[in-house]
């Protein structure tokens, strides 16, 4: 069987028609490489697309999504509720098919050396590529941001694991990177009241006290008038999304809030999805492997 790698980079920009669809055609011009999907949203102000593919093919698309990005995204302009420190703010690459961790840290590093070669962007490699344990996690990485980068990079504990220790002027710091399926899971709650999101987002998050494989955030949703707690979940079986809406659901009834509904933010292991439906659904003798139709085959 071929090998497949999925790679789903970040780009910090979320409103401007033109630029996303310069974006789309790229993704969609590398042969071997396929756009699974891609979404935008304009609070975060920030995109994220999901290639699949020969590996190779798909570091080539990953480059040349970069390399646009830094033409196209200036973040001295930039604002938007979502952190970030670059113009393609993260690439993670993850094993599907006949891959292993080892391959796509290779990946990582190839693509990372060539993105601060040819397009003088800094890179820090982060989770499984990470050269030591301050840079696994991307938060810790990524604090300061765009404005904040220049001063941290003078640290010799910041300096980039690729090129120069000084952030490219409009396009930032990039975090390349290897890890394992995470699903991008946001909750939105009948409120404009931000401390509440940044309540439960505290509440539930593994750095502070929460669940081990669950980062959050609150984030205002200008448009619709509303919060929203906005999580990665690094370890979907470790901590399940059902586990997480309820802990919301809980937490956000102390201030009298309802949650509004959830979405995920580009794809998702369907097992996720088949276990929240099992607890749900409250199954007995449930056996994912052996009774969903489509793991038979």
């Amino acid at each position: 069987m071929a090998k497949i790698v999925e790679c789903i980079p970040n780009f910090s920009e979320g409103r401007n028609a033109e630029t996303l669809q310069a974006l789309v055609a790229v993704a969609q011009s590398v042969p071997g490489a396929a756009l699974l999907d891609w979404s935008a949203d304009a609070s975060h102000n920030r995109s994220v697309f999901t290639l699949a593919g020969a590996p190779e093919a798909v570091a080539e698309a990953a480059f040349q999504l970069c390399k646009l990005a830094a033409e196209l995204i200036d973040l001295r302009t930039h604002t938007g509720e979502h952190p970030r420190m670059g113009a393609t703010d993260v690439i993670p690459f993850v094993p599907i098919r006949e891959m292993d961790m080892k391959e796509c840290i290779a990946l990582a590093e190839t693509l990372a050396e060539r993105v601060s070669g040819e397009l003088a962007i800094p890179v820090f490699l982060y989770e499984s590529a990470a050269r030591n344990t301050q840079r696994q996690n991307l938060s810790t990485v990524r604090k300061g941001q765009f404005e904040g980068m220049a001063k941290k990079m003078l640290s010799p504990d910041w300096a980039p694991d690729f090129g120069e220790a000084a952030p490219h002027p409009s396009a930032g710091v990039t975090a390349i990177g290897a890890r394992m399926p995470l699903i991008a899971f946001n909750i939105n709650l009948d409120t404009d009241n931000i401390e509440v999101a940044n309540a439960i987002a505290k509440s539930i998050r593994g750095s502070s006290g929460g669940y081990k494989h669950c980062k959050a955030m609150g984030v205002t949703l200008a448009e619709r008038n509303i919060v929203q707690v906005s999580m990665n979940m690094v370890n979907f079986e470790g901590t399940p999304l059902y586990r997480v809406f309820e802990a919301v659901r809980f937490e956000a009834a102390r201030w009298g809030v309802r949650i509004l509904g959830s979405e995920i933010v580009g794809l998702t292991p369907v097992k996720a999805l088949a276990d929240s439906a099992a607890y749900y659904l409250q199954l007995e003798d449930f056996e994912y492997g052996a009774q969903v139709l489509e793991q038979r085959f």
